[in-house]
């Protein structure tokens, strides 16, 4: 919940649920940072302790996701909403934690410096296109599997031309349609941009566990076939204005994942030299230090 603090100082994929819990987390709520190349270190220390403090202190759920191939400096933060009213819950509990493990004026001079340390900044909330994706899990076992168990992405932003929206999400449906009817197509998660965009916006977004998995994957003209893949053209030469794709990676230092994700990878989303930096006790300030005490009493 990055943004939301960052600009109460005047200044966090579409991660999409499974259908049988599509009554929560319906948007996603999006910070994106480009950094300051010379300050891409400072950015990532400051990051890691506004994890840490949403980690221990019962803060906002975020996941982190680093730019692999596309503009290196950008990092975005992404968390799953409920509802708008979800997203001041969630800044409460974000700045909360931040308060809690550092104090009210720290708390405030690290998001300060997390200004300092960029270019730019963005926040977007994205609506989830339950009806454009394909093969979203179908329950919250395989939704936390799907999501936990990844660890790169790749997501395409497709920028549209005013007037256009309805052919491209016809399109994205007959896509849907063949892609789910096919063995061989992996999940395509699809969502919308509602608040913070220009024009219309749809993210396009697919999940590996590892960057072998975008290899011989079926392309559009496999899926739809000689005629449904003239339609494709078609429609994205009329209707599409520009796209743009990044391929990221899952940051779990960066991240405070969910529970039920956390589960399914403890290993990679809990690193041991996280847990043992939390649980390192806290150095005692000098002068202090406890002596130590001698068997017997003296008298």
């Amino acid at each position: 919940m990055y943004r939301r603090a960052i600009c109460a100082l005047a200044v966090v994929l579409s991660l999409a649920v499974p259908a049988a819990v599509r009554a929560q987390e319906n948007y996603l709520d999006v910070f994106t940072v480009k950094v300051k190349p010379e300050k891409s270190a400072d950015f990532q220390a400051i990051a890691k302790k506004i994890a840490d403090a949403n980690r221990r202190f019962n803060g906002d759920h975020f996941m982190a996701i680093e730019t692999m191939y596309g503009d290196s400096t950008v990092i975005s933060f992404v968390s799953t909403r409920e509802s708008y009213a979800d997203v001041d819950k969630a800044n409460d509990a974000f700045m909360g934690a931040l308060q809690k493990a550092y104090g009210k004026e720290a708390a405030a001079k690290l998001l300060q410096d997390v200004n300092n340390c960029s270019l730019s900044q963005r926040s977007e909330l994205r609506r989830r296109r339950w009806d454009l994706s394909r093969k979203a899990p179908v329950d919250a076992a395989a939704y936390a599997n799907l999501i936990g168990g990844s660890r790169v992405l790749r997501t395409t932003a497709v920028h549209l031309r005013p007037g256009h929206v309805a052919e491209f999400e016809a399109l994205l449906k007959d896509m849907k349609a063949a892609g789910e009817q096919a063995a061989n197509t992996q999940p395509v998660l699809v969502s919308q941009v509602v608040e913070g965009g220009k024009g219309a916006t749809f993210y396009i977004t697919t999940l590996r566990t590892g960057l072998g998995g975008f290899d011989k994957n079926p392309t559009a003209h496999d899926i739809l076939g000689e005629e449904g893949y003239k339609k494709y053209l078609q429609v994205n030469a009329e209707s599409v204005e520009s796209t743009e794709s990044t391929l990221y990676r899952f940051s779990p230092t960066l991240s405070n994942p969910p529970e039920e994700i956390l589960a399914v990878a403890p290993d990679f989303w809990q690193p041991k030299a996280l847990m043992a930096a939390a649980s390192k006790p806290a150095a005692k300030p000098k002068g202090l230090e406890s002596k130590p005490v001698s068997e017997k009493p003296k008298h």
